[in-house]
């Protein structure tokens, strides 16, 4: 009998902890949406189980030692699943040793509580998108990203789409919270510089991550395509783009503005800002310069903000020391974080 197959019965024997309430040692007995899953082996060659989780205030991975292919096929992403297991602290980050791992039935579940984004604020977010760039004046430029809103099953993917797996924006219309931050942020800033062109700025915010509609899993928990494996978001982006240019060139029957085509282009191709993080090239414009920077404000601070709240249960003024960013975080002694403060502008 497999971990997966013990039975314990479907009903946790606790009440329900979100994740940004548990702190280390905790017993844990309730349910989690599973994102993704892998059978991995560990130095000695033995097979564990690794599942990332979720509800609606954070994510943490578990880790069942000693499974087997019975336990690995016994629930697939996207799955509800109760976990029985303690939590501790390892290398930094708050993780759960699971015992057990038992697929329950989504009628028993209440999908609010695994919901980031509620139905309506991700239709709030695409009314303010649609919104924002109608607004732009140059006509290349307002078909181009008409392109994006007119298109009804590339648009069902973006309110769909997480914008990242972990990093930041990653829940269920997260690439739509994203762009339309982004375009917030954009509109703030371009009249501050009048030689950056407000309507390039717009349209390189809503293309920018568009690949990543391809690129990740978003029907079945959260995993990369084998499309997004081989090529990202940035180069598939990038067909994407050129395929509504070319769009755009025959409902408008004339040729698109080869200079805007290479300018939008660009900022797509640069938004990562350096060779080091994926850019295939530097941001070598204006429009292209503030759009790095936008999105890297925007996806760096969200990070961090998920962070606080994946450790909210960890007691302490500082978050653990996060390797991958070479530092810890002040939480602070006093003042609660305030987490929603990106969705409630």
């Amino acid at each position: 009998m497999t971990h997966s197959q013990r039975s314990g019965g479907s009903k946790p024997s606790t009440d329900r902890r979100f994740i940004s309430e548990l702190g280390a040692q905790a017993n844990v007995d309730q349910h989690f949406l599973v994102t993704h899953k892998q059978l991995r082996p560990n130095r000695n060659g033995q097979l564990y189980l690794q599942v990332d989780l979720s509800d609606k205030t954070g994510s943490i991975t578990a880790r069942m030692w000693n499974a087997g292919e019975a336990d690995y096929s016994a629930f697939e992403d996207g799955d509800y699943v109760r976990i029985e297991g303690t939590t501790q602290l390892f290398s930094g980050q708050l993780q759960l040793i699971a015992t057990l791992i038992q697929r329950v039935d989504p009628a028993r579940i209440d999908e609010s509580d695994f919901r980031v984004l509620a139905p309506a604020e991700i239709a709030a977010f695409e009314l303010e998108l649609q919104q924002i760039i109608e607004t732009i004046q140059e006509s290349d430029l307002r078909a181009l990203a008409a392109a994006v809103t007119a298109d009804t099953q590339l648009m069902e993917a973006f309110r769909r789409s997480p914008a990242g797996v972990k990093q930041h924006h990653a829940h269920v219309g997260g690439l739509l919270e994203h762009v339309v931050s982004l375009l917030r942020l954009a509109e703030k800033v371009a009249p501050l510089y009048p030689a950056v062109n407000r309507d390039l700025l717009l349209v390189g915010v809503l293309y920018h991550d568009i690949g990543k509609v391809i690129e990740l899993e978003s029907e079945k928990g959260f995993s990369y395509t084998d499309a997004g494996q081989l090529l990202g978001h940035v180069l598939l982006g990038l067909e994407l783009l050129e395929e509504k240019i070319r769009e755009v060139s025959m409902q408008q029957q004339k040729p698109f503005d080869p200079e805007m085509s290479l300018r939008v282009k660009h900022m797509v191709a640069s938004h990562h800002g350096q060779y080091e993080f994926g850019a295939p090239k530097l941001p070598m414009t204006l429009e292209a310069i503030a759009l790095h920077h936008l999105d890297n404000l925007d996806a760096r601070l969200n990070g961090v903000l998920q962070l606080m709240r994946d450790e909210g249960g960890v007691d302490g003024a500082w978050t653990q020391y996060q390797t991958t960013l070479g530092r810890k975080f002040f939480k602070g002694r006093s003042e609660p974080v305030r987490t929603e403060a990106t969705r409630s502008s």
